[in-house]
């Protein structure tokens, strides 16, 4: 057998093969065995047609549709001996059978090519470090005592600390009703930071029976246009309960926590870590994102389109699968139109991803397997060699080997750790001053 590789383009190669008869003929044997199981020719049983009579009768037939076949089963062949690595289906593009004499064909498929990166090392990258505010371990808190709150008639509103219930009407400028715009048996609880700020403040120190006015405007913009538009609203209060918040005993801690906590310092603490540990992980999250995102753009090229088509076919049974599990109906069309760019952005980095692994020559070393897997035997009781078969078997080394490029990227990139919300309103005052 002779073998000619030629690269067509940096993402596709041209394998030329050439086989005598002799190197397929046990082939070309094995169809005609299998094609005699189908074929009936009269004065003979199905199967029982001796091999000259069906040469004789159909033996091109066979032996051509034969020769595809051969040719797709050497090419992996080809492909296993030598190690190659396809990343789409190959394609015959050329087949020249000659029974009796040889067996010549071309395959054209792709591969990752090889790319000259720049600029994927000493990346300046902003880390955003996201603080947990005492506010919002308190805020949790009450929301959570305000679960066991009990609520009592009361003669007015003294404080916010109130739920009341009322009949609001939109009025015009002139304070004349508005057709259609009345709401009736309103509930609202005054201390709900959602609730608009006008209504707490128009009905303070008022009275079952009173009646109150609030105005607010709202603010939105339609592209470039900015709207606003004032409404106008009178109430009637038809009832006032106060709020009784319970004071944080043992016996309350215990009974809004499931028994997990017994004081409020418990429960706030353990409310602070997992934040705590949410927040980096998001800030982890981000900075990963943002440093793949400036890789692929440095390295911005047109990925191999049978790849692309691969990896959104991929991603698009993901999506199917999570829609199936959540008993959802996925509408394909505009899933398609979303995870389009999605795969286009992953068929490029995963071709950045290998040409790293090659110039940097980076690798999961099977002891690398072995100890992850003895962590996961200690736990499961499976042995390592099962598990580090299943790991190679399901790509987890993969899995691995991209953790560890990431790493890299990261210990090579200049971070800068930065506070968000400084940034946020370095934003906002640069908006306001244009």
């Amino acid at each position: 057998m002779e073998t000619k590789f030629k690269n067509i383009s940096k993402s596709e190669v041209e394998l030329e093969v050439n086989l005598s008869f002799d190197e397929i003929k046990s082939d070309i044997d094995e169809a005609y065995s299998n094609e005699k199981k189908n074929i009936s020719v009269p004065g003979f049983r199905k199967g029982k047609i001796p091999n000259h009579i069906l040469k004789k009768m159909f033996g091109d037939a066979i032996e051509y549709k034969a020769s595809e076949k051969i040719a797709n089963k050497k090419f992996w062949e080809i492909v296993d001996a030598q190690s190659l690595k396809p990343i789409s289906a190959p394609m015959l593009v050329d087949l020249d059978f000659k029974p009796n004499e040889k067996l010549n064909f071309k395959i054209v498929y792709e591969v990752i090519p090889e790319l000259e990166l720049k600029d994927y090392k000493g990346i300046e990258i902003d880390k955003p470090l996201f603080k947990v505010k005492d506010e919002d371990i308190d805020a949790q808190w009450n929301s959570i005592l305000k679960s066991k709150a009990t609520y009592e008639q009361a003669e007015n509103i003294k404080d916010k600390n109130c739920r009341i219930k009322v009949n609001l009407q939109r009025i015009d400028e002139n304070g004349n009703d508005i057709e259609n715009s009345k709401s009736e048996n309103i509930s609202i609880d005054l201390s709900d930071e959602k609730v608009n700020p006008e209504i707490p403040v128009s009905v303070m120190n008022k009275k079952v029976g009173d009646e109150f006015n609030f105005s607010f405007t709202d603010e939105h913009t339609h592209g470039d246009h900015v709207h606003k538009e004032t409404f106008n609203y009178k109430g009637e209060i038809l009832s006032i309960e106060a709020i009784k918040i319970p004071e944080a005993t043992e016996e309350i801690v215990k009974a809004i926590t499931n028994n997990k906590f017994s004081t409020e310092k418990e429960y706030k603490d353990s409310l602070r870590q997992n934040m705590q540990d949410y927040y980096a992980s998001e800030s982890e999250n981000i900075l990963v994102n943002s440093l793949l995102t400036k890789v692929v753009e440095n390295n911005d090229f047109e990925a191999p389109k049978s790849y692309k088509e691969n990896v959104f076919k991929r991603l698009m049974e993901s999506e199917k699968e999570k829609y199936k599990q959540y008993k959802m109906d996925f509408d394909e069309k505009s899933a398609a139109d979303q995870i389009k760019s999605k795969a286009e952005w992953n068929a490029k980095w995963q071709i950045i991803l290998d040409n790293i692994v090659r110039i940097e020559n980076i690798k999961v070393e099977d002891s690398e397997l072995e100890e992850l897997a003895q962590k996961e035997s200690d736990k499961t009781g499976i042995t390592v060699q099962k598990l580090v078969k299943y790991y190679k078997d399901s790509n987890q080394d993969q899995v691995l080997l991209e953790e560890k490029v990431i790493q890299f990227l990261k210990d090579n990139a200049k971070i800068t750790e930065v506070d968000p919300e400084k940034i946020k309103k370095k934003k906002t005052q640069k908006i306001s001053e244009k």
